[in-house]
């Protein structure tokens, strides 16, 4: 074969995917990668990801073997009740007891950034209501347009099927964490990580019974008319989306209680009788279509780049990431647009990198520089340049793309470097965020919401409906020049932030940084808790961006399904207690670093690593002397309705769970404004 011939197949298929293709490249994708990886793929550049280092004639000699059968290979345990409707298969990645009172049926997509977002919420819901009441079920949906979600699904069942819950579980956090990488090296990389060698992984998603397990899915997914992802299904209940937490937490707590009035009904039959009741089969075949939002939402320009008249009649604001494949897509769109309606349309850029794509946020950065250096030709030329870059994008890339421009280098190093415009883009975000756009590109015409790269005839749609109000204004006798701001001046703005009330914290609480700080970051954790755990880089670097203006405040939240956090906790007080604040927080890492090791002799281990009295330490976790302040700590949790942690309440605002730094920072800001404008917290 010609060493050009593998190249051009391989482009066509992950950019033109079709059923065979795809299914061809999933059940070989570890045995071609390192026949591949030499050749270009859309979005990586030469020489970045190394080909996997496996020895192709074992390989082959291996495939020949029998595969032992299914039922010797794969054991996950009891499955529990399933129902007619929605059928719960044994090889269905499962997690929680059997016969849990509440099923959540989880329909999902690796590649799909609204599918990462709403993994963190599964995580939420698993710590705070444990396996005794929820029972998850994980069901593949992997989409057409995600030419790596396939082959990513098809390894994620087979390290479930090889190894548990457990390492699928692991496993599929860095899937969602390298959304923008799942190459095969990375699939391979990612299993050997939970322990799953590169052989058995090959062996394993070469079976037909595989391939089989995801039709199936995808079959349901569509019998059952959950066609997008992520789709859940909570005891047959559809909740459709990246969903707030509060809304799965509402229906949970709902068929809690209606469970509760199932006495007597055995535990296997409580899941095909609710089911049963909350089922409803789609109404027709065809796609459902979603309501439109008509609302008007408040969108500043302000300061940001645009590209049109201030007088034109419809303003068209973008919120976009340089690293998304369907940003990038929806430029070519953009520009059709804006020709068939010259001098009619303005649009405005803001940023919105997403944590997942490594390399957006210097992306960003060097078009801010570039605007700040050149203007917004400047900006335009940086912004063509970037989207039509190799992706990740690196310094060294970044700085490339700057030579190219003629940009100061000295410049756009220390702009990289230093962060310099981390005002400019968290402006932007912290928008994006008070107007729930999540996800990129999302736009906004003359303040009314369209998400994600459609079609021309959508965004024609649209601007032809503002198009004739944006003239009757005008004719009305409203300025061109003020047109856009008089459209959106009612509009809809942010919610406003949620509160919470609790004491100041005294000598009795650890904590660290500056303790007259203007911010007090007041977290409500536990021990044993993986999202609290996985909270506790970003509280680092949230302490790195506001350097002396923050006091990290900790207070024990042990959850009861969590039988090692509440000794955990009292060991982590006794440290505090031995050598103060220093002492704490070295037991607190030594305890998150260690989570699958919180029994007697390993806290008995870790104090002796911290040189803690071993005498004064056995005895504090036998006489019970720190439970006093671990209960009164839980007290005002309760108090202050906070029940499932992390919790973190900063100056009164409150943030639940394990968020995005940017969700942090954005909570910060609006307390350092609080205290420079003299207000209090509602």
């Amino acid at each position: 074969m010609k060493d050009a011939q593998p190249k051009v197949e391989h482009v066509e298929r992950r950019l033109h995917p079709r059923s065979a293709q795809r299914w061809a490249r999933a059940i070989l994708v570890i045995v071609l990668a390192a026949v591949i990886s030499c050749a270009k793929q859309p979005g990586q550049r030469p020489g970045k990801a190394k080909p996997a280092e496996l020895d192709l004639a074992a390989q082959e000699q291996d495939s020949e073997q029998s595969v032992e059968p299914f039922e010797s290979t794969f054991r996950a345990g009891p499955v529990g009740p399933t129902s007619e409707q929605l059928p719960i298969a044994s090889d269905d990645p499962r997690w929680g007891d059997p016969n849990a009172p509440v099923t959540i049926v989880y329909f999902t997509d690796f590649q799909c950034p609204f599918c990462s977002r709403a993994h963190v919420t599964v995580n939420q819901l698993k710590s705070n209501y444990g396996p005794d009441k929820l029972r998850i079920i994980t069901k593949h949906n992997p989409l057409p347009f995600h030419q790596d979600a396939l082959p990513a699904a098809m390894a994620a069942q087979a390290v479930y099927e090889l190894r548990g819950v457990d390492a699928f579980d692991r496993y599929v956090e860095s899937l969602f964490a390298s959304q923008s990488a799942l190459t095969d090296e990375n699939l391979l990389a990612f299993a050997r990580a939970v322990g799953v060698s590169d052989r058995e992984l090959i062996r394993h998603v070469r079976e037909p019974r595989l391939r089989d397990k995801i039709e199936r899915d995808k079959a349901l997914a569509e019998r059952i008319g959950a066609r997008g992802t992520p789709a859940f299904r909570i005891n047959g209940k559809t909740l459709a989306g990246a969903q707030p937490y509060q809304s799965f937490a509402d229906m949970i707590d709902a068929e809690l209680a209606a469970v509760a009035q199932l006495r007597g009904a055995p535990a296997d039959q409580v899941y095909p009788k609710r089911v049963a009741e909350n089922f409803t089969a789609p109404a027709d075949e065809g796609r459902p279509e979603p309501e439109p939002d008509t609302a008007v939402y408040k969108v500043p320009v302000g300061k940001s780049p645009n590209h049109g008249p201030a007088t034109a009649l419809v303003t068209i604001v973008e919120f976009t990431d340089f690293e998304c494949p369907y940003c990038r897509r929806v430029q070519s769109t953009l520009e059709q647009l804006d020709a068939r309606y010259p001098g009619k349309l303005r649009f405005v850029f803001k940023h919105n990198p997403l944590p997942f794509h490594a390399g957006a946020y210097g992306a960003a950065t060097l078009a801010v520089e570039a605007r700040a250096q050149r203007g917004d030709k400047g900006f335009e030329a940086a912004k063509k340049a970037l989207f039509a870059a190799s992706t990740p994008m690196e310094r060294d890339d970044l700085l490339a793309i700057a030579r190219e421009l003629k940009l100061n280098p000295t410049r756009v190093a220390a702009a990289l470097d230093k962060k310099l415009h981390d005002g400019v883009i968290s402006a932007d975000q912290d928008l994006a965020s008070d107007l729930e756009a999540r996800g990129t590109p999302h736009f906004f015409v003359n303040g009314r919401r369209l998400v994600g790269a459609q079609p021309l005839d959508q965004f024609q749609a649209l601007v032809d409906e503002e198009l004739a109000k944006a003239k009757a204004k005008v004719a009305a006798g409203t300025p061109a020049i003020r047109l856009y701001a008089e459209t959106i001046k009612d509009g809809k703005g942010p919610a406003p932030p949620e509160t919470k009330s609790i004491p100041k914290p005294g000598k009795a609480q650890p904590s660290r940084g500056n303790a007259w700080a203007p911010v007090v970051v007041t977290v409500f954790s536990d021990f044993q808790c993986p999202f609290c755990a996985r909270l506790e880089p970003t509280l680092d670097e949230l302490d790195k961006a506001f350097p002396g203006r923050l006091r990290i405040v900790w207070r024990n939240l042990p959850l009861p399904f969590h039988t090692n956090a509440r000794p955990a906790a009292a060991a982590a007080l006794e440290a505090f207690a031995q050598q103060g604040n220093k002492g704490f927080w070295a037991m607190h890492k030594l305890l998150f670093a260690n989570q699958r090791a919180l029994e007697r002799t390993d806290l008995e281990s870790y104090a002796s690593q911290l040189g803690l009295d071993p005498t004064r330490f056995q005895q504090a976790l036998d006489d019970g002397r720190h439970e006093a302040a671990i209960t009164a700590d839980e007290s005002i949790a309760k108090g202050a309705g906070i029940q499932g942690t992390p919790g973190i309440v900063i100056n009164g605002y409150f943030v639940s769970g394990a968020q995005p730094l940017t969700n942090f920072k954005k909570v910060v800001r609006l307390a350092l404004d609080d205290l420079k404008r003299g207000r209090k917290v509602p």
